[in-house]
């Protein structure tokens, strides 16, 4: 999956710090001693909704053990609890991370959920620095306690002992690492008995299928929910593979709508959202039956979906030839606005920038990720070593890429697929139908073309679940990107989707 992820109002009131401990080594060798896992702990208030918020800050390490009882992984982490919640019964704790695979949590954390957030120009590139960090009105620390988790290869996590960094960077490998540093921190935390609840983004969703799967059958832990942002379980959805022809049918809708945010329709309808049930409709019927016909299409019926296909998306009719009615996501990001000299972002379409070779048939960089990743990056450092008093002398990995990091996509087990296109949609459908009271809400940008929202849709409508079951599952919708949340508006109605889907009240 091609990777473009590694994407102050009023100040902290109080800080003080409890602990400082020295960090492990980031270069790990069989023959050195097994690091012991360290945390700094401070105290900090925000204002979050209309209250002032005290709270405790826990930036540290834990120490992941396998069936052997060897030592395998330290594991990183940021963890936000509420001061004063003395019954920890009635206290929901969130687990959030991001995708990649190989990203840090730092996109959520200081974007999203966190008690501190990136200002950003959304949509326009956020001027260098100096940046802003202000308190996250919109953080979820009001309803829930929070722990930010940074698998393998990202923040300070990483291999320790006889393991290495690869022997976690895979599927199966991630789904079982997570679940196993959620039951390290329930454990060492009293968090046993407490609502507990999964939020990823992206990757991080197809990681959350497989990880509230994983803790319910192999470690007795049941998930009350599981927030899915930008979702994408069955990696065929998205790949483009030749002689596929679903990611072209899932995308459609998508490019209609950046076709209409950037004011690219002829006729531009007065209703974004009736207009997508139409190129829904036309996507799933007319279009996908000429696909399905490939070279047998009459020559009529083929003239007639092109004609449909021009006006919504908002490409000429004369380039869809060209393109036998396939366009992949890099060609329509360049293609939209080539005449205005512009390609649109993958993450967020909304976002536009320099077209840097007007031949080129494929977008090469994400106008979104290098808009806002310096600003999440600069901020979050200062904010890590500084507010939070990590040391300083230990690198935090805003991503894994480098130093040999590849994936491992196939799967072990009855989950089936190809191994080149895992799909934890598998997973995730075991864990609803063993637990029938595990709720499911997905959260889809609409100008989203990394993870399409009509993707989301056919995804979760092949899980094979009883109709009860399915009804566990919502949608909810952002007229913003992937990270919707960078967004404000949108940011404001993400905090409102989680905190009724956590405390059901609406």
């Amino acid at each position: 999956m091609r990777n473009k992820f590694s994407i102050a109002l009023m100040s902290l009131l109080s800080v003080s710090v409890i602990s400082v401990c020295a960090q492990p080594s980031p270069s790990p060798n069989p023959t050195d001693t097994i690091p012991k896992p360290d945390k700094s702990v401070t105290h900090h208030s925000a204002k979050i909704g209309d209250k002032m918020i005290n709270y405790t800050a826990t930036a540290g390490t834990v120490l992941l053990k396998n069936e052997k009882d060897e030592s395998v992984a330290l594991y990183g982490y940021t963890a936000y609890t509420k001061d004063g919640e003395t019954d920890l019964s009635k206290r929901p704790v969130t687990f959030v991370y991001n995708g990649g695979p190989g990203s840090s949590s730092i996109w959520l954390h200081m974007g999203a959920v966190g008690p501190r957030r990136v200002v950003l120009s959304d949509p326009d590139h956020t001027p260098p620095p100096p940046y802003k960090l202000e308190d996250n009105n919109n953080s979820i620390l009001d309803i829930s306690d929070i722990v930010t988790v940074d698998p393998v290869g990202t923040g300070f996590s990483h291999a320790v002992g006889k393991a290495k960094n690869k022997d976690f960077w895979g599927v199966d490998q991630d789904i079982k690492s997570v679940s196993q540093f959620i039951k390290q921190y329930v454990t060492d935390n009293d968090r046993w008995n407490s609502p507990k609840y999964l939020l990823g983004e992206s990757y991080g969703t197809m990681r959350s299928a497989g990880v509230v799967d994983y803790l319910q059958e192999n470690m007795g832990m049941e998930i009350n929910g599981v927030i899915l942002v930008s979702v994408v379980l069955d990696l065929r959805t998205l790949t483009f593979q030749k002689g596929d022809d679903i990611s072209y049918v899932l995308h459609l809708p998508t490019y209609a709508a950046v076709a209409y945010y950037h004011n690219k329709l002829a006729n531009k309808p007065a209703n974004l959202e009736a207009f997508l049930k139409e190129v829904r409709e036309f996507a799933s019927g007319a279009y996908s039956s000429a696909l399905l016909k490939g070279d047998r299409i009459d020559p009529a019926e083929k003239e007639q979906v092109l004609t449909k296909l021009s006006a919504y998306i908002g490409l000429s009719k004369d380039y869809l030839t060209k393109a036998n009615l396939r366009v992949s996501e890099p060609q329509f990001t360049q293609e939209l606005l080539r005449n205005e000299h512009q390609t649109v972002g993958r993450l967020d379409s909304r976002y536009k920038g320099v077209n840097q070779n007007l031949l080129s048939e494929y977008s090469d960089y994400d106008p979104q990720s290098s808009s806002i990743s310096p600003a999440y990056t600069a901020l979050f450092m200062n904010y890590y070593y500084g507010d939070l008093k990590v040391n300083k002398n230990y690198n935090y990995h805003v991503s894994a890429y480098g130093d040999g990091f590849d994936w491992d996509w196939k799967r072990g087990g009855n989950t089936g697929g190809d191994p080149t296109t895992p799909n934890t949609g598998v997973d995730l459908a075991d864990a609803m139908s063993k637990n029938p009271n595990l709720r499911v809400m997905t959260l889809n940008g609409y100008y989203d073309l990394a993870t399409p929202f009509f993707a989301t849709e056919y995804t979760m409508e092949h899980l094979g679940l009883e109709k009860k079951i399915k009804d566990n599952i919502s949608f909810k919708y952002f007229e913003a990107g992937h990270m919707m949340y960078a967004n404000p508006t949108a940011l404001a109605q993400f905090k409102k989707e989680i905190a009724a889907f956590i405390t059901g009240v609406k």
